[in-house]
Order: structure tokens, then C-alpha cells, then sequence
């Protein structure tokens, strides 16, 4: 087991350390965080935050997170979860957008596919010391399978699992009905789904 998490951490750690060494002096004179100090937050998943609380934040329009989708604008246009801004991995130090990290009073939550290049993005910009960055966990593959199309659970099921699969149905209604939206619609919006309880906010624990 401890094998398997140095080795996915160092398939993440060797091409971030290949990146950040393209990156101009000025990029990189600035950097704050030791690395031993951002592997110790990778360990531990408090970059994590679950998909069901970015949900919830969603649906409740909570003005202090930022979605971020950090894959290309391509895969951006052609489907990205609702409210995401997109900020590509490869521009994600440039200057113009150095104003949605350079700050503290909102939560920036990056996602891609998965979630090796949205902790590369998370990494690069906690070396220049930004801190109010987190990753979203599993990323649009988990987010479709949770939040889009949640398994339903046994009827002998523990309460909470029934409670958590009621949210998660309710959400995917909210935010887009089983799919994923594209960048530009013209379709008519659906009548208001109703709102589903708001499960406790926690961020994930275990998991890679």
C-alpha cells in the first residue's frame, strides 16, 4: 500500500517538477511552500473536498467558491459541470489570473477528468504560496458518477446512505438532470427541481 502512494505520488511530483523547471525565474522566485510541506498536504487529502459539498454549494449558490475546470478549452466547450470557469493548467500562473489566487476570501476549487491535473494545478500554486486552492475529489469522472448518476443503494441500507443517495439524485436534477453542461445552450431551462437537504460539508478523507 505505501508503495502504491509513493509511486502515485511521484507520477504526480516528476512531471510537476519538469513543468515548474520551464517556468521563467520570475514565475518561481516567489514560491513559499516547501515541498515537503505540500507532500505532507497531498498524504494527508486536506486539498480534497468531496464532491457532494461542491454540490451543495451549487445549489445553494455560495458566493465564496470559485469552481475552476483546469483542462483545455476545448474539453471546456464541449462539456464542463455548471458555474465552472475554465483556467487551463498551462495558464494557470499567468498574471491575468493571478487575482483568483492571489487572495483569501473565496475557495478556488480546481477539477479536471480526474485528479492528477488538477493536483498538478493545485501544487504549482501552492509553490507560489496560494492557499485558498483545493481539488476536487475524483473530478468530472466522479462527479458524473455520484452526483450525476448515483447507484442506488440497497433498501437495507444504513439511513445516512439512503439520505446521501436522496441528496445526490435530488442534486443532479438541480444541476443539470443526468448531464453534463456544454458550454453553450440554447435549449429552454427545464422547470425548477426541488432543493435537495444540504448534507453536512466535510472535506474527503482517504483516497487518492
Amino acid at each position: 500500500m505505501k508503495m502504491n502512494m509513493r509511486l502515485k505520488l511521484a507520477m504526480v511530483f516528476i512531471p510537476l517538477g519538469l513543468f515548474i523547471a520551464a517556468i521563467p525565474e520570475s514565475k518561481t522566485k516567489a514560491v513559499k511552500s516547501s515541498p515537503d510541506k505540500i507532500l505532507s498536504e497531498v498524504r494527508t487529502n486536506s486539498h480534497l473536498i468531496t464532491t457532494d459539498a461542491v454540490a451543495d454549494m451549487l445549489i445553494q449558490k455560495d458566493p465564496s467558491m470559485v469552481l475552476i475546470d483546469v483542462r483545455s478549452k476545448g474539453e471546456f466547450d464541449a462539456y464542463h459541470i455548471p458555474g465552472a470557469i475554465n483556467i487551463p493548467i498551462d495558464n494557470i500562473l499567468a498574471d491575468e489570473w493571478s487575482g483568483y489566487f492571489d487572495q483569501s476570501a473565496k475557495m478556488n476549487v480546481l477539477y479536471s477528468n480526474g485528479n492528477s491535473k488538477a493536483t498538478e494545478a493545485w501544487m504549482l500554486l501552492r509553490q507560489k504560496g496560494y492557499k485558498s486552492n483545493y481539488v476536487m475529489q475524483g473530478g468530472m469522472n466522479y462527479w458524473a458518477e455520484t452526483i450525476m448518476n448515483p447507484e442506488k443503494p440497497a433498501s437495507t441500507s444504513p439511513d445516512d446512505e439512503i439520505a446521501k443517495y436522496d441528496f445526490r439524485k435530488a442534486a443532479g436534477g438541480v444541476l443539470g438532470g443526468g448531464a453534463i453542461a456544454p458550454a453553450k445552450t440554447q435549449a429552454a431551462a427545464p422547470a425548477p427541481a426541488p432543493v435537495p437537504k444540504r448534507p453536512k460539508k466535510k472535506r474527503a478523507a482517504g483516497g487518492c
